[in-house]
């Protein structure tokens, strides 16, 4: 088990919003969310068991922002256009995906200069994830036999 505590640098962004415990909540109200919107549920290959998605986000989260390197000691490198390529992607998808991260983002009051940078972050990512154009039935992020 790591111990999150001593891996965190007290000067690093993800110590001074909270560590661990404000990624998990973070993650927690993310996933939350997701569950109950169809269109992002039906992305995750294991269904309504989202445990391994929470873990890879939170891990990818936690070292993007200054935490341990578990991510990728787990992993290896993000590559995160490439890890999303087999789902499709769409506007609209990244516009829900925005929404439940804006309310988990809410959800765990950080000041607004870590909130900001934060979210600047997640509008970028979630729009660098796009794949697929809206209505697309081949392509990017669709499978063949769709």
């Amino acid at each position: 088990m790591i111990d999150h505590v001593s891996l965190q640098r007290p000067d690093s962004f993800y110590a001074m919003i909270g560590g661990h415990a404000t990624f998990t909540k973070l993650v927690d109200e993310f996933y939350a969310g997701v569950a109950q919107d169809e269109l992002l549920i039906s992305m995750y290959p294991d269904g309504a068991d989202l445990t391994g998605a929470k873990h890879r986000l939170q891990s990818f989260l936690e070292q993007y922002f200054g935490g341990p390197g578990t991510y990728s000691q787990e992993r290896g490198h993000p590559r995160l256009r490439m890890r999303h390529l087999p789902f499709p992607v769409t506007p609209q998808a990244r516009d829900r995906w925005l929404v439940h991260m804006r309310a988990a983002l809410d959800a765990i009051e950080v000041p607004p200069m870590y909130d900001a940078m934060m979210w600047d972050y997640f509008e970028r990512a979630a729009t660098a994830m796009v794949n697929s154009p809206e209505g697309a039935t081949e392509g990017p992020g669709l499978p063949e036999s769709r």
